[in-house]
């Protein structure tokens, strides 16, 4: 891995992303939560979402990662509210094979994620940047079966 690969890979929007993460903190009384951590490098995202009528119509994140996860916890952030369950892991499943197998990227309303393809050469951060949608996916879940109980 070359110096300028690494410099090309925290972007000035990358880094303007990370700096500015919506939602932060957590709710006081969610449906849903959950926790997921990067066994690489140690991040982690806690997810809170609160669900009506298959909607996400609250959400806040606590996140503790590098900046590639953070830019990825802000783009997310700034567009899951109002998404469905579905959404959600369709999102999930095309960043991850916008990473792992050259898929084209997320599609709207998460399209913003496609800024991280440069982190595609980089495996050992791809965990990092899945995690805040991981994370949404088992929350919004969990929050789901909790409405059906």
């Amino acid at each position: 891995m070359a110096e300028s690969d690494l410099i090309k890979l925290y972007s000035g929007r990358i880094l303007e992303l990370a700096s500015s993460i919506p939602h932060i903190g957590r709710l006081d009384a969610p449906q849903g939560t959950a926790r997921c951590r990067s066994p690489q490098c140690g991040s982690t995202v806690t997810v809170d979402v609160v669900l009506s009528d298959g909607y996400v119509t609250e959400f806040a994140q606590d996140v503790k990662a590098c900046a590639l996860g953070q830019a990825a916890a802000s783009v997310v952030g700034q567009h899951i509210v109002g998404c469905t369950v579905d959404q959600i892991r369709h999102a999930r499943d095309e960043l991850q094979a916008m990473l792992q197998a050259d898929g084209n990227g997320p599609t709207a309303p998460f399209e913003d994620l496609q800024v991280l393809l440069p982190a595609r050469a980089f495996a050992n951060r791809h965990s990092s940047i899945l995690l805040t949608l991981n994370a949404s996916l088992e929350a919004a879940e969990n929050a789901s079966r909790a409405d059906c109980a």
